[in-house]
């Protein structure tokens, strides 16, 4: 990145980071009008209109009848992931999402890979330096630097 110096692997990593420097939000809520420099926050987001139309955030179903008696949804672990019995389709054919961030996957193992992210877990180690890391392929690369 020009502004900070942030490296990435990927270009549409760097492109999707740039919008922190740009402010640009592309991503528009059809219901309010407020954007998002991510479509992840932009989903996440629209789960609040969901659930104060009355449905559930997380699988959109109707509210409990009696909720004006104080009942609410079950809650959701953060982290749960969908019931792999019967997952829903999400925005391009997703059926699994994190519940910590909105980004979906189409297989649940993507996203346990993905959930390593926000728990901090680094289950593969450098045996020469010790260093840690989320993804088997991450640390197959790091090798290749000793």
């Amino acid at each position: 990145c020009g502004d900070c110096g942030k490296g990435f692997n990927w270009n549409s990593h760097l492109e999707r980071h740039r919008r922190i420097h740009t402010g640009e939000k592309p991503y528009e809520c059809p219901e309010c009008g407020k954007s998002f420099s991510w479509n992840s926050h932009l989903d996440r987001h629209r789960r609040t209109h969901a659930e104060r139309a009355g449905r559930c955030g997380g699988c959109g179903a109707a509210s409990p009848a009696n909720r004006e008696s104080g009942e609410e949804f079950p809650k959701i672990p953060k982290n749960a992931r969908k019931p792999a019995e019967k997952p829903r389709k999400l925005a391009g054919g997703k059926s699994y999402e994190c519940r910590e961030c909105g980004k979906s996957f189409s297989w649940s193992s993507h996203l346990d890979r993905h959930r390593r992210i926000h728990a901090g877990e680094k289950p593969f180690r450098c045996g020469n330096c010790g260093k840690g890391f989320s993804q088997s392929s991450h640390l197959e690369r790091h090798r290749k630097i000793h």
